[in-house]
């Protein structure tokens, strides 16, 4: 057994040893927008300090926790908060957790990001439901691979699956929230984007840009399980209105919109799990 499989072993004994959920639907949430994992029925809070060779995250807003629980009686697993690779971890570290989702058995992952509106059409407090991604972050499959999580060379045409897009701009529409259909940018960060840099990717056929989301996205897709991707526009990217960014400004937008994103993400993991 590689050292991988073993820890990822380790850590998915922790986590049965703690709730006997069977959960088919894992959620990860993003900056500011952890209150989804506090609804949950029956629900088992495990810190990510108590799981071991989980990664802790440093990061403000993220709440660093999975709360294994039922949403309207279906079982699943949500992640209160993620790591970055900003933060000084390795990509593998970064999607060390969606692994242990992947082995504690879920076929679905919905992903939720704080992105920055690079469309001028978009507006903060809305959401977008991520079409595609542009990955200007770095591949976590770098390095040997591990033949028990997915193949060597597998396809991502279909990094977010279609029927999922399609109830998620549903379930926004059913909770009254304005959303959009785009393709997601991510960066290294943690520094904001320039100016220039915004136009250029504005070239480049992104909608919204962040520092998250498509490792996690692309591990889980090495490992066969489907997914949705939702980024709340927290803010418009730079150059776009004549001020400076602000990460308060994410924390207060997650803030604003936590009411309608638990509407969302309440429909879409049912939807999920059909």
């Amino acid at each position: 057994m590689s050292q991988l499989l073993a820890r990822l072993d380790e850590a998915v004994a922790a986590v049965r040893a703690r709730s006997p959920l069977h959960p088919q639907v894992g959620v990860i949430l993003g900056s500011g927008l952890g209150a989804f994992g506090d609804s949950l029925d029956e629900a088992v809070t495990l810190p990510y300090t108590e799981i071991p060779h989980f990664p802790a995250s440093t990061v403000v807003g993220h709440g660093g926790a999975l709360v294994l629980g039922r949403c309207r009686g279906l079982p699943i697993a949500v992640m209160k908060g993620r790591v970055h690779f900003y933060e000084g971890y390795s990509l593998e570290q970064v999607v060390f957790p969606a692994r242990v989702l992947g082995r504690l058995g879920i076929k679905t992952l919905v992903v939720t990001n704080a992105a920055g509106a690079v469309n001028k059409t978009y507006a903060p407090g809305e959401l977008m439901v991520i079409e595609d991604h542009i990955n200007l972050l770095g591949n976590p499959m770098l390095g040997p691979n591990e033949e028990a999580l997915g193949e060597r060379f597998f396809d991502m045409s279909e990094a977010y699956d279609r029927g999922l897009r399609d109830a998620a701009e549903a379930a926004c529409g059913a909770a009254g929230v304005r959303s959009h259909r785009g393709v997601y940018l991510a960066l290294t960060g943690p520094s904001f984007e320039t100016p220039a840099e915004i136009r250029a990717f504005r070239t480049l056929g992104a909608d919204a840009v962040g520092m998250s989301t498509v490792p996690e996205v692309t591990a889980a897709r090495h490992m066969g399980i489907r997914v949705a991707g939702l980024s709340c526009l927290t803010n418009m990217a730079a150059g776009v209105l004549d001020q400076k960014l602000d990460y308060r400004e994410v924390l207060e937008t997650g803030e604003r919109v936590k009411e309608k994103l638990l509407e969302v993400l309440t429909q879409l993991v049912q939807a999920a799990a059909r």
